[in-house]
């Protein structure tokens, strides 16, 4: 048993020594900081964002009278060409206030006719007799006033040829005045001539309000929506039908304001509609709208698509990502390598940690190209350098490099995309 217990008291030291040891090497070796070495790569930016399919420009098409629906002539999506008939309005009242219109207008012209021919003959045959009578008259009152000079007429006889002459007279004037009124200027032809005029625009409104029980397409368009049905009462200012005018199709999206200085013509999108999300195509953001929506704190920008797939449809829902800036060689960092040294009220600089030789260097860096999880340094670190991520030892420090991981740097990305496309979304709903 003495030698038993000796043994064990050996054992027991031993065993204390090694822990000892091995407590010794633990605590005399430098912390573990995840690292990553500076090295040149592509770094690209986008922004991601929802838009829809549209045209150029959308028409609501409606009546303009008040009339029943006899029959509608399309159905939405169909294809329509300019001046094709798209509804028809019942319209037997035009119809018949046409008919009086015209019977009005060919009743002035035959009066006007007749004034120009068989009145203007009888006008100018009254003339003549009215001539020969005055005529007749004068020659008798100069006989009369011969034989009243001489003695045997009385002068009663010569006061009743002077009238008879005056009353010629008179009726010569009357005559010659009807005959001037049947010329192309005188006042009865003038009067029948604004007859004929006012009852030919009656006849020619009556024509319009008939066109216009008959609907017909602008230009030529595809039918979005049909909002009318036959027996319908229908009246001006309601849209009945509403057509996407020909032309080339368009993106349309609403984007945060805040994004507005990442984002200029010409930028290429790649894109994909919700419901075919194997097949990819691209557009470009060719217009900035001028101003800011106010209610939803947004700007809509419009993409071209050069060349169109034929599933696009109106109105279909699409997700956008723009490339907003690229640098084919870069020194790309992760975001969580940066390290601000600013306090309260008090701005700093952003630096990186390297490790040097073992130990945590303060660095000094000028920062250039962002994304949500990366970022470009211009200059302070080289190629081949460790930087330090996240947690980690104070400068002047000694520490021990690891490798990012990558699981850990994925979750870090997907944090920060995450974030950014709540705010994105918070905005564009608000």
């Amino acid at each position: 048993m003495p030698g038993m217990t000796r043994r064990s008291i050996a054992w027991a030291a031993a065993a204390v020594v090694v822990l000892l040891a091995v407590l010794g090497w633990t605590l005399g070796r430098p912390p573990a900081a995840a690292s990553v070495q500076v090295q040149t790569s592509p770094l690209v930016r986008t922004l991601q964002f929802s838009g829809r399919v549209t045209t150029l420009s959308r028409v609501e098409v409606g009546s303009t009278v008040t009339g029943r629906v006899a029959s509608v002539a399309v159905r939405e999506g169909e294809a329509v060409k300019a001046g094709q008939v798209l509804l028809w309005l019942e319209d037997d009242e035009s119809r018949a206030a046409l008919a009086q219109a015209e019977a009005g207008a060919r009743q002035a012209a035959a009066r006007l006719v007749g004034l120009r021919g068989g009145s203007r003959d009888a006008a100018s045959a009254g003339v003549a007799q009215a001539d020969a009578q005055l005529h007749a008259a004068e020659a008798e009152l100069r006989r009369t006033r011969d034989l009243v000079a001489q003695g045997f007429l009385g002068q009663a006889r010569l006061d009743e040829v002077e009238r008879a002459a005056g009353v010629a007279r008179a009726q010569r004037t009357a005559a010659q005045a009807q005959r001037q009124g049947l010329d192309n200027t005188g006042s009865d032809i003038v009067q029948a001539q604004a007859q004929l005029a006012l009852s030919e625009a009656a006849a020619d409104a009556a024509r319009v309000r008939l066109s216009q029980s008959v609907v017909r397409a602008p230009a030529d368009a595809r039918v979005l929506d049909r909002e009318v049905e036959p027996g319908q009462i229908v009246q001006p200012g309601r849209a009945l039908l509403t057509l996407a005018l020909a032309g080339p199709l368009e993106l349309v999206a609403q984007v945060d304001e805040r994004f507005l200085e990442e984002l200029q013509p010409g930028q290429t999108a790649a894109v994909l509609a919700d419901a075919f999300a194997q097949q990819r195509f691209t557009a470009t953001l060719a217009r900035i709208a001028p101003r800011v929506d106010a209610q939803r704190g947004s700007i809509e920008l419009r993409f071209s698509v050069p060349t169109v797939p034929d599933f696009l449809r109106e109105d279909m829902t699409l997700s956008l990502e723009v490339t907003t800036a690229e640098r084919l060689q870069a020194r790309v960092l992760p975001l969580a390598a940066l390290r601000n040294t600013s306090t309260a009220g008090r701005p700093g600089r952003d630096e990186v940690w390297i490790a040097h030789d073992g130990r945590v260097q303060a660095r000094p860096v000028r920062l250039g190209l962002r994304t949500l999880s990366a970022v470009e340094v211009v200059d302070g670190v080289a190629d081949g350098e460790t930087v330090l991520v996240g947690a980690s030892p104070p400068p002047g420090r000694r520490v021990r490099p690891q490798p990012f991981d990558p699981v850990t740097a994925a979750g870090i990305r997907d944090a920060t995309a995450g974030d950014a496309g709540a705010a994105l979304s918070n905005a564009m709903g608000r």
